[in-house]
């Protein structure tokens, strides 16, 4: 169902929890959409410290395909042929289509932060449904549609994981998780520049820089929280890291990237930097 007054959802969290539960992709995106402008147009009100209950919505939602295996068992995308590349492309579909569903889930279920930081992850939301909807119709040029590959559930296995805490949420979602694709998305392109597919490039170039602006959002409240609470940033995020079990991060590096994402020289040079 499309996001309309009629639903009488008047209220920013409460509407992120119930577009988070749509299975449809089309209508996540289209409600999503509209939600944005709707609040931007002071149409849509915002209660920062409401308590919502989400034990009645199963959540995220989703479509039933892809069918979602562990990381292993997703095949090799080879570059040579077009099943391949669409393959590849599903990925990361795949991978904007999740990084949608998290951005709504940072909105709803963590109460009592700043405004800024809720508007902040409405225009990330927008902007991975945007994202998503790029790969899904060059998708469907192609002969194929989000759900007609494996794929895994990495990112939301680690939202699952930080439900508990906003400050975890932060250092292991948009600065671990996401930031990861800072350093995945240049070699994307150049695969995708040497076989001279100008739109997969002209679209993984909107996505990069982007990301660059979530990862900095992710950076900002990360470190917004730690200064809250007198926390060391890198020591609250090697703990957290470990509490949370994230994965362990591995080179090559975007260096450059991360740099304008809000990465500090310090953290860098944690990461085998100059």
């Amino acid at each position: 169902m499309a996001f309309t007054p009629l639903m009488n959802i008047s209220e920013l969290r409460q509407a992120s929890l119930e577009i988070l539960a749509l299975t449809d992709p089309q209508s996540k995106v289209s409600d999503l959409n509209q939600l944005f402008d709707q609040y931007h147009a002071n149409q849509v009100s915002l209660n920062v410290d409401a308590l919502i209950d989400a034990s009645a919505i199963c959540i995220p939602g989703r479509p039933i395909k892809p069918e979602l295996v562990p990381p292993l068992e997703v095949p090799k995308r080879a570059m040579n042929t077009d099943q391949g590349r669409a393959s590849l492309l599903h990925s990361l579909a795949h991978i904007e289509f999740n990084a949608m569903n998290l951005a709504l889930d940072a909105i709803w279920r963590f109460q009592g932060m700043p405004k800024a930081y809720y508007e902040d992850w409405l225009k990330v939301a927008k902007e991975e449904a945007f994202h998503f909807s790029l790969l899904d119709g060059y998708l469907k040029q192609l002969g194929y549609t989000y759900g007609d590959f494996l794929a895994h559930n990495s990112l939301w296995e680690m939202v699952e994981r930080t439900t508990d805490a906003v400050i975890a949420r932060m250092a292991l979602v948009p600065r671990t998780m996401e930031a990861r694709g800072l350093d995945a998305v240049p070699m994307i392109r150049n695969r995708f520049q040497q076989i001279k597919d100008v739109r997969a490039v002209e679209i993984l170039e909107i996505i990069l820089q982007d990301e660059i602006g979530h990862v900095l959002i992710g950076n900002k409240w990360f470190n917004f929280l730690c200064e809250q609470e007198g926390l060391s940033a890198i020591s609250s995020y090697k703990e957290l890291a470990r509490k949370y079990r994230a994965p362990i991060l591995k080179g090559p590096f975007n260096l450059e990237g991360r740099r304008q994402a809000g990465f500090t020289s310090e953290e860098l040079s944690l990461l085998g930097a100059d």
